[in-house]
Order: C-alpha cells, then sequence, then structure tokens
C-alpha cells in the first residue's frame, strides 16, 4: 500500500496515565526502540497507517512537568522543541485529571498543535465522574478524545483528530492561560524584545518569557549567547525586583499559583465527582499492603516471589540454552581439523554467544515481573514501604528490587534500575548491585567452603559472605552520597497510582523489549571481551609443550594395555599439558605479574590466573582452578580439586576465606560490565568503579586473611 504525507504525533503523559498502553494499541507490532539524541533513555517509535497517511508516534517519556529538572523532563522538552513533532496527544488519565493538567497547561504555553486523549474513560464511567467535555475543550483550546487504551476505545477518533489538526480542520481555537495582570505585562514585555533577536527562530518567544521568568537554567543558557540577552537579563533584575517589592511575591511563584488556579477553576466548571465517594477497591488493598505491620513483610514476600520464579522458573531454561550450546560445540568440534580455528569457534566464539544468551531467560522472567508490578500500580507502594530503610543510606525506595535482583544475575539487575528517575540513584544503586553475590559466585563458594569447613560451619560461612556483600553495598551507597551525589538526589514524591490489571499484552511487550535490549546493547562487548579473555588463556603457544604430549602418548600407547587404564593416562597428560600451556600463556604471565600484588592476601600466581579468566564469568574460577591442578573440567562438586587444594601448603582457611571476600567484591564478569557501561552511557564512571572495587576487594580480603591467620 502506497501511503501519502507521514505525520509525526509526539504522545505526552504523567506517568501511569497509560501512555504506553495506548502507544501500545496504536501501533500494535510496528514499533522499534532505540535511544534520544545524546542520553540513555529509551526512544520508542510506531506508526499505523491510516487512510492516505502514515501515522508515526514517538512515545515520550513520563513526566509530571516540562521544567529542567529530570532529564526524562529535558528529553520531552528538546524533542518537541527541537525536532518539532506535526501533532502533539497529551495523554490525560481520566480518573486523575486535575493532576494530568499541570503537563496540558505548559504544552499549551508552547503553543503547539494539541490534542488531548482523555484515557481510561471507561473507569471514569465506572466510577460515575461526569466530565463536560466541550466546556474543557474551550477551556484548552484543543479537542478532547475519550479513549481507552485497555478495551481499545475511541482510537480510531483519535487517529481522525490526528489527520484533523494536521490539515488545519479544526472547530476549535487555540488558547493561552492569562496570568495574572502585573505577570502579563512581565511576560509582554520579555517576548516583545526577544522578538527582536532573529536567531531565536525556532522558539516560542512568549513560552522562553515565561521560563525566564520562572529561572529556567535551560532557556537562561539559550537566550544568554544572542545579544538581546543585555538588555533581556536587565529587565528581568527590574521585573524580580518590582515584584517582590509589591506583591511580596516572586514571578515564578506567581506564574505556578496561576496556572494551579485555572486547573481548580476548570474543576469546579468541567468535573463533577459523586457526593458519595466509595470505599474503592485500591483503598481495600492499601489498608493492607501499606500496614505499618504488614506491608514490610509482604513486599519481601512479592520479592521472593519474583526472586524465586525468576531464577528457579529460569534455572531450566538456562540449563536447556546450556546444554544446547554444550551440543552446538560437541557437534562443531569435528568438522574442524584445524586447531586453532576449532578453539576459536567453540572456546570463544560459541562460548561467548552463549555466555549472552544464557541470561536470556531470567532477564525474560525478571521483566515480565517487574513489568506486571509497574502496571498494576504495586510498584509505587513497594518503594514507599521501603523507602524509610533505604532512605538511610541514601537510596531510593526503588533501588530496592534491583538490588535484591543482583543476588540472582547482575545484568539483569542493572536493567532494572530503569525505573530510577534520578541519574544520581541509578548511578549509586548500579554502582552497589555487583556487591550482591549472583548465581555466578555461589560455585567458588560451594568449593571452598566443603573444601575447608565442616557443613554446618560452610553455611555459616555462605551466609556470611552474603550479609557482608549487603553492607559493604549500603555502605557504598552511603559513602557516594555524601561525597560525589550528595548534590543530585530525586526527591520522594508519592504516587499511588489505583490498582489495575494490565493487559497481557502490555506485560509481553515491555518484557519482549527489554529482553530484545539486552541482547542489542550488550552482545557485542560481552562476545568481544570474551574472545579477548580466550586469547589471553591460549596464546602464545608453547610449541615445545605439542611435543612433549605427542612424546608422552607415544609411550602410553606403547606401555600401557588396558584400553581404559590407557584413556585415563592419557587424559591425565593432556591436562597437565593443558595447566603448563595455562602458564605459558598471557593470563598465565598476568597471574604472575600479580602475584607480588595479591600475595598480601594469601594468594599465589594460580590463583590470579583464576581471578584474571574468572572476569569472564565468576564459575570460570572454578574451572579454571581445575585446569591449573592439572585435573581438566572440574565444578564446585569436585571431590579431587578438594583435596588438591586442602593438600596444598600455601592454601588454608584463611586463603579461602580471603579468596571468597575478593571474588565477592571485585569487578564482575564482562556481561555485567557490559550492560553497566550501556546503561550508564560512559566508560569514564565504570572505569572509576573498577578501580574503587579493585580497592576494595584487594582491602576487605587483605583484612579478611590476617584476622583468619590470628584467629583459626
Amino acid at each position: 500500500m502506497i501511503q501519502g504525507h507521514e505525520i509525526r504525533v509526539a504522545l505526552a503523559g504523567n506517568p501511569n496515565c497509560g501512555k504506553s498502553s495506548l502507544f501500545n494499541a496504536l501501533t500494535g507490532s510496528h514499533q522499534r526502540v532505540g535511544n534520544f539524541s545524546g542520553v540513555t533513555i529509551e526512544k520508542h517509535e510506531g506508526f499505523v497507517d491510516y487512510g492516505k497517511y502514515r501515522i508515526r508516534f514517538v512515545d515520550l517519556p513520563g513526566t509530571y512537568s516540562l521544567t529542567a529538572y529530570s532529564p526524562e523532563e529535558l528529553v520531552a522538552r528538546h524533542y518537541l522543541i527541537e525536532d518539532p513533532p506535526d501533532v502533539v496527544v497529551n495523554v490525560v488519565e481520566g480518573p486523575n485529571i486535575e493532576r494530568n493538567l499541570l503537563l496540558t497547561l505548559q504544552l499549551m504555553e508552547m503553543e503547539v498543535d494539541l490534542l488531548v486523549a482523555l484515557n481510561m474513560f471507561d473507569e471514569v464511567e465506572a466510577e460515575g465522574i461526569e466530565i463536560d467535555v466541550k466546556q474543557l475543550q474551550r477551556l484548552l483550546g484543543c479537542h478532547i478524545i475519550p479513549t481507552s487504551a485497555k478495551k481499545k476505545q475511541g482510537l480510531r477518533s483519535l487517529l481522525d483528530h490526528v489527520v484533523r489538526v494536521y490539515e488545519g480542520d479544526i472547530e476549535i481555537k487555540k488558547n493561552k492561560l492569562a496570568f495574572r495582570q502585573e505577570l502579563e505585562h512581565a511576560v509582554d514585555a520579555i517576548t516583545g524584545m526577544l522578538d527582536d533577536e532573529p536567531e531565536l527562530g525556532k522558539y516560542n518567544r512568549r513560552w522562553l518569557a515565561i521560563k525566564l521568568l520562572e529561572n529556567d537554567k535551560e532557556v537562561y543558557n539559550v537566550v544568554r549567547q544572542y545579544p538581546v540577552w543585555v538588555k533581556t537579563e536587565l529587565a528581568l533584575q527590574q521585573i524580580m525586583q518590582e515584584t517582590g517589592t509589591l506583591y511580596k511575591t516572586d514571578p515564578e511563584t506567581g506564574i505556578t499559583e496561576d496556572r494551579y488556579a485555572f486547573i481548580r477553576g476548570a474543576m469546579q466548571e468541567c468535573v463533577r465527582h459523586p457526593r458519595e465517594k466509595k470505599q474503592s477497591l485500591t483503598d481495600y488493598i492499601d489498608s493492607v499492603v501499606l500496614n505499618r505491620v504488614l506491608g514490610l513483610p509482604i513486599f519481601l514476600f512479592i520479592v521472593w516471589l519474583i526472586f524465586h520464579m525468576t531464577f528457579t522458573l529460569g534455572t531450566p531454561l538456562m540449563d536447556g540454552l546450556d546444554s544446547l550450546f554444550g551440543l552446538l560445540s560437541v557437534s562443531v568440534s569435528p568438522l574442524l581439523p584445524n586447531e586453532t580455528l576449532r578453539s576459536l569457534l567453540v572456546d570463544g566464539i560459541i562460548a561467548g554467544v552463549g555466555g549472552v544468551l544464557v541470561f536470556l531467560p531470567n532477564i525474560l522472567l525478571l521483566f515480565l515481573g517487574l513489568s506486571f508490578l509497574e502496571a498494576s500500580g504495586y510498584m509505587a507502594r513497594a518503594a514507599f514501604v521501603v523507602d524509610k530503610v533505604m532512605h538511610r543510606f541514601g537510596l531510593h525506595g526503588k533501588s530496592f528490587i534491583p538490588m535484591i535482583t543482583g543476588f540472582g544475575c547482575s545484568i539483569p539487575a542493572i536493567m532494572a534500575t530503569r525505573t530510577l528517575k534520578s541519574p544520581s540513584d541509578r548511578l549509586a544503586t548500579i554502582m552497589i548491585i555487583p556487591f550482591m553475590s549472583c548465581g555466578a559466585k555461589l560455585p567458588v563458594y560451594v568449593l571452598l567452603a566443603g573444601a575447608f569447613f565442616t557443613p554446618a560451619a560452610a553455611a555459616n560461612v555462605m551466609f556470611g559472605i552474603y550479609l557482608f556483600g549487603i553492607v559493604v553495598g549500603l555502605l557504598t551507597a552511603l559513602a557516594m552520597k555524601k561525597t560525589v551525589l550528595k548534590s543530585d538526589s530525586e526527591p520522594f514524591v508519592m504516587e499511588l497510582p489505583p490498582y489495575r490489571w494490565p493487559t497481557f499484552r502490555s506485560v509481553i511487550v515491555q518484557a519482549m523489549r527489554k529482553a530484545l535490549m539486552y541482547l542489542k546493547k550488550a552482545g557485542t562487548i560481552i562476545l568481544l571481551a570474551v574472545l579477548l579473555i580466550w586469547a589471553f588463556s591460549n596464546y602464545p603457544k608453547n610449541p615445545e609443550l605439542d611435543e612433549v604430549l605427542d612424546r608422552r602418548i607415544a609411550e602410553i600407547e606403547m606401555t600401557v594395555t588396558d584400553q581404559g587404564q590407557k584413556e585415563q593416562a592419557i587424559t591425565e597428560a593432556e591436562n597437565t599439558i593443558s595447566s603448563e600451556q595455562l602458564e605459558y600463556s598471557i593470563a598465565g604471565r598476568a597471574g604472575k605479574i600479580l602475584e607480588p600484588v595479591i600475595r598480601p592476601l594469601g594468594f599465589d600466581w594460580r590463583i590470579g590466573v583464576a581471578l584474571v579468566t574468572g572476569l569472564a564469568a565468576k564459575e570460570v574460577v572454578v574451572s579454571t582452578m581445575g585446569t591449573i591442578y592439572s585435573l581438566g573440567e572440574a565444578d564446585e562438586t569436585s571431590t579431587e580439586l578438594k583435596s588438591i587444594l586442602k593438600s596444598d601448603p600455601g592454601f588454608d582457611q584463611a586463603t579461602a576465606l580471603s579468596l571468597m571476600v575478593f571474588v565477592l567484591l571485585y569487578i564482575p564478569c564482562v556481561a555485567a560490565v557490559g550492560v553497566m557501561r550501556k546503561e550508564l552511557g560512559q566508560w569514564k564512571a565504570v572505569a572509576y568503579y573498577g578501580a574503587y572495587a579493585l580497592a576494595v576487594a584487594w582491602i576487605f580480603s587483605f583484612l579478611t586473611f590476617r584476622l583468619a591467620q590470628m584467629l583459626v
């Protein structure tokens, strides 16, 4: 079908107003996800073919206003100014229309071609709320279309009106909010000055004047670049002085008061609520989940449920993917006679891709749970319940769920920090998530605790390790909030939306979107890092070792007659040569270079090699130790590896405790580092974190080793 012109439409609205659900209902499967220019905030685009037009929708970040406080507000505002759409659809939550109108007024001030989608209108009718839509249209100066994204009502009417606004076929004249007389004079005076500056062409002059009177730093920086700023600044100073002297207030406060006065008047004139408000289902549920006694246990149970679902239901799927890649490796190996090419493809590429994809079930299940909680309205309650505790450490209440998720896997936990609006809160939470002991570190704990402690003591040691990670994480967050991040924190303004049963489609779409973004964002850097570690562990090759292995195999073939004993002897010879080759490689040499640094922790070069390869994945620490000790493949249940470690004079309980603490605290796997880089948008922050994590790991491992030597 050949379409005519394309109409670009921006969807703007408050969080929890159903904007994303409306976007999904309108665009269906015709969607793509990227990032807004220069930031890590997601940009969702989709289109629908309607008549002779292709209508392309951009779902702007949810925001309560268009001030310059949060990244979401700046992104939405910059998009509307720098890349103005043909039509702006302001999605307003019908049952809570009063709270939503502040954003509507600010869009009116920008004088965009505006439509209001009065969403959740089915709930408006169910609650007996009467809205005089025609009168409200006259007050706002734009068409208002009742919609229900959940029931897909009003969508065709909304698309009709988008086309009508685009074509100029509108019946309602644009309106502007008139402020009190002295403010209007001030706005007109500043507007007149700005009209003399032709270089400000893309900006609406009245909007610029209003923002200057509101002390908007972003707009100040824009206007300051032009010659008109000289006389504008003098006029602003005079206005500020006169307003403060005559009216005992400042222009910013007066503008805010006038906006809310307009909203109150519009509500009085156009909206009628039932006289007797019945106790709603939301009220009944909140009386339980927000109860001072029951609230926290209920929240912990729900977190446990999501945690259990993510990592219990996900484990069989992860094992299945792991087995699939193992089968692929076994199938591909015989087809490649060249040893180097076979190792590159099997141990490098297939293992690297498998390392990325194996986390996919966990990520998908986690975001299914989080999307359901967010859409249902419980996520806001969860943040409210734990905020008091988290606030003591400078963290937001919403930081708790990513932290808990980190006990399963750091990757989905880091991605889950997107629910945090403030960059400082996101940064602090991301930085402490790796200190939560993920499942990949568990094999190291099981091996060492099982080798050096009784079963009862091993359980206590492992519990202590997990608890220690939480303590270090919380203290790190507190230190960051008291120093480098103390000037930027999200105020905890709690909005408790009504409970709603989310649509199956919306939850699935959100979860799939996050999962696909993980593959897109993390895949390339993780694969590159895994290949580098493979190369470091295999090169340079020592040709003499191949000759030694050939001679040993020839001797075994000649001297050993029993087939079983022969295969065992050959395997032992291959394991010994593999151990010597690893020692000869870059990774082995790095371990020896590191030895003077890690010797105070009780580690020798062999543990150094295991820590280097552990950057690929923490469970690799155990298999590397198996290779170093000439056992070949080994896991945490290997009795041979435990026996060798116990008999090693340089390895004792103090060393085991020190190694567990170091593995807990040092840099996480490259997959987590890759996702951290993508979420933070820069390597600089990741480098700072890496230096900090290594320093913390070294210090606490050193203290653990020395204390253990004194006590054991």
